[in-house]
């Protein structure tokens, strides 16, 4: 059994704590909102008032909450966790965050004689569920292989990418293949509803062909069922290409097709649907149809 925080008690959060918990390991729990730690608190977490306690109780800590700036605030603010935890201590941000950000964290880590991975995940609140995550990791070896055991709790596909930052890298490119894709998921029902077929008999007899993926499996169905409750915030997603983009400046590259999804979304939002899963895109192309 390890002393396992776990920070960020959201979506995708209550599912992974909770597969730690199932494991054995004594799990403290800590969420700026508390009432989503309820649950947990009743199957035996106990619930801290900090990142920064949180740490200074764990021998390892997990983190997935939100915004670069919270990732900053919760490692590297005063009393925060980096300053918190025992040398030794295992820190473990799942967050989609900056990769340069990262490396600071690492380096801050280091300097105290903590572990530290960056390991961003994929696979949305069923993935969280059902531990079938994928997890791209950055960070030494000999951290990674300390959070692997752990991390098998969470999810399936669990790869390091190199050092310090390179799990965000991988995460951002992931971003980008799902940004197109949820682009042509959302765009090719709506068609076909405005050009009057089935949208079920349409999903059913494409997504075992080419034009098949996970998100139109997985999102397909919610869309036609008119279910936008958030596997995946839109304003997560937003946060993440825009992080996307910055990282392609960074190595020379020009993205159309993310730009295009990117300028989608922030349409999106600017109409109220920031709190809506990725699917709610489809609503936008929807609303094309009903003008």
């Amino acid at each position: 059994m390890t002393r396992i925080g776990f920070i960020g008690i959201g979506v995708m959060g209550q599912s992974m704590a909770g597969h730690l918990m199932d494991a054995g390991h004594e799990l403290r729990v800590y969420n700026r909102t508390a009432l989503k730690c309820e649950s947990l608190v009743a199957r035996g977490a106990k619930l801290m008032s900090g990142a920064g306690e949180t740490a200074a109780e764990s021998d390892a800590v997990f983190t997935i909450i939100g915004f670069p700036k919270d990732v900053e605030e919760a490692y590297l603010g005063p009393g925060g966790i980096v300053e918190s935890a025992k040398p030794g201590t295992l820190l473990v941000d799942m967050t989609t965050s900056s990769p340069a950000l990262a490396r600071r964290i690492y380096g801050a880590a280091k300097a105290r004689g903590l572990g530290s991975c960056d390991a961003p995940v994929t696979g949305g609140d069923r993935g969280a569920r059902e531990a079938t995550l994928s997890i791209m990791a950055g960070g030494d070896e000999e951290d990674f292989e300390r959070a692997l055991p752990m991390l098998r709790l969470m999810g399936k596909n669990i790869a390091r990418f190199g050092g310090a930052g390179c799990g965000q890298l991988a995460k951002l490119a992931n971003q980008i293949v799902i940004a197109g894709t949820m682009m042509g998921v959302c765009e090719g029902l709506s068609f076909a509803k405005g050009a009057g077929l089935d949208p079920g008999k349409f999903l059913e007899c494409v997504e075992g062909g080419s034009a098949g993926s996970w998100s139109l499996s997985n999102y397909g169905p919610r869309i036609l069922k008119g279910d936008f409750e958030p596997g995946f915030f839109v304003k997560h997603f937003i946060k993440d290409m825009k992080l996307a983009a910055e990282s392609s400046e960074e190595i020379g590259m020009e993205l159309d097709g993310l730009s295009a999804a990117l300028a989608q979304y922030e349409k999106l939002a600017a109409s109220g649907g920031e709190e809506n899963g990725t699917q709610g895109l489809f609503k936008l192309y929807d609303s094309m149809l009903k003008n």
